[in-house]
């Protein structure tokens, strides 16, 4: 592993690939790990209150997510988008102080629609451009997306960490640091070009890749995945299973797992610590999770992230302690891992790779957006009802449902290899 992790960073467009990730995730992370409970705790919203705020960002990203995955196919490897939504993203501690609270508290469906409208376009659509160009990077440029992608969870785990104690400081602290994380990214942005250096494109610069990424996807190419039944199929698949990552661990873990403590501020920081040490697994695991999709297979590893999921949510809501919940919670890094890196890889190896990141953003995120509309304020009604953990089983029924029509559906791997084959 250390000779693997030397090759690397010896190329140095893996470096800037996983800088760029690493600052945009601890950018996002040292907030939004904290979104949930600074609504409930700060702000003082009902959890139906909280599911229509995640419900209209996640709408208004649906639209943003094919816009932006159109327009960065037609650019390709040029960073010019990140550039104009990283420069959103340093307005974060502005917005949320001295716009967003105000509005949410005069008129709350009016603040939600333009908070809706401001993380969508910084944040929530944002995340997948990310994680496309990186992975397209990984391609032309000869290096590992999962081992590029892993920095980026373990931006967010740091950010998770120290979010959990500037939180109980003061909860704007957050808001303030995301927004001097983005200026720094944005600088790495406008500054760090390796491709800029003939050299490096002689020494790491995959011909084939480089060739096939220089044919520029027709919109119309582009506009057909919208007529691809196997795409409907996947879309279904991820509305069904992916959408509740952020439904139960964003929407409603945070305060359920912070209420087992004897103070807010205990659960606080303990929910920090938590997370931390979630998504450092999940940097772990993003490196290894390649190992194991050449072992048994792409399709084979989206199934073992559904019975990962399962487990997970419908552990949590059995277990009855915070120890034992947390070790539960940990079931979230090599689940996000599989999810992330095996989807990614299914699609390019099923379709065209000039459209990945439409592809990506339509069958995977864009999905995962619609199943937010569709559930996030029903679950949050359903636990003001009968409570967290009855509403954990119910959704971990719904994910075994999901897995079961999984099975059937997703294409073995080495059939309709329309992409990247696994052994390119």
């Amino acid at each position: 592993m250390p000779n693997v992790l030397k090759q690397a960073f010896h190329n140095p467009f893996y470096r800037v690939g996983s800088l760029e990730i690493l600052m945009f995730f601890a950018g996002w992370g040292i907030w939004w790990s904290f979104f949930q409970i600074w609504l409930t705790t700060k702000q003082g919203f009902t959890g139906a209150q909280v599911g229509t705020i995640y419900s209209f960002g996640s709408a208004v990203a649906l639209v943003l997510m094919f816009v932006y995955g159109s327009l960065q196919d037609k650019l390709g490897l040029k960073k010019t988008l990140m550039i104009a939504m990283v420069g959103c993203q340093v307005l974060l501690a502005p917005f949320f102080t001295w716009i967003y609270v105000p509005m949410l508290q005069s008129n709350f469906y009016v603040g939600a629609m333009v908070g809706a409208v401001y993380l969508a376009v910084s944040y929530l659509a944002a995340c997948p451009v990310f994680e496309a160009v990186t992975e397209r990077m990984s391609r032309r440029y000869n290096f590992e997306y999962g081992q590029a992608r892993a920095w980026g969870s373990f931006g967010y785990a740091i950010s998770a960490l120290a979010a959990g104690f500037l939180f109980t400081m003061n909860p704007y602290l957050v808001f303030w640091t995301g927004s001097a994380v983005s200026l720094l990214l944005l600088i790495v942005l406008l500054t760090v070009k390796p491709e800029d250096n003939p050299q490096n494109l002689e020494q790491f610069e995959n011909k084939t890749a480089s060739e096939q990424g220089a044919k520029t996807p027709t919109m119309k190419e582009i506009f057909s995945v919208f007529g691809i039944l196997d795409v409907w199929k996947m879309i279904v698949f991820i509305i069904l299973s992916w959408t509740f990552y952020t439904v139960f661990d964003q929407q409603m873990f945070p305060e359920f797992f912070t209420r087992f403590f004897a103070t807010p501020e205990q659960g606080q920081q303990a929910y920090g610590v938590l997370n931390s040490i979630e998504v450092f697994l999940e940097f772990l695991m993003m490196a290894l999770v390649p190992i194991l999709m050449k072992k048994i297979g792409i399709r084979k590893s989206i199934l073992l992230g559904c019975l990962i999921m399962i487990c997970r949510i419908g552990g949590c809501g059995l277990a009855s302690t915070p120890l034992g919940i947390g070790c539960i919670k940990l079931l979230h890094a090599p689940e996000t891992a599989i999810f992330i890196l095996a989807i990614f890889r299914y699609f390019t190896l099923h379709f065209d790779t000039r459209i990945s990141a439409t592809l990506y953003m339509v069958g995977f995120q864009i999905a995962a957006q619609v199943g937010q509309i569709v559930f996030s304020t029903p679950l949050g009604s359903l636990r003001d009802s009968i409570g967290y953990q009855s509403t954990f089983l119910t959704i971990s029924g719904i994910v075994m449902v999901a897995t079961v029509y999984a099975f059937f559906i997703l294409k073995k791997d080495d059939k309709d290899v329309n992409g990247q084959a696994l052994d390119a």
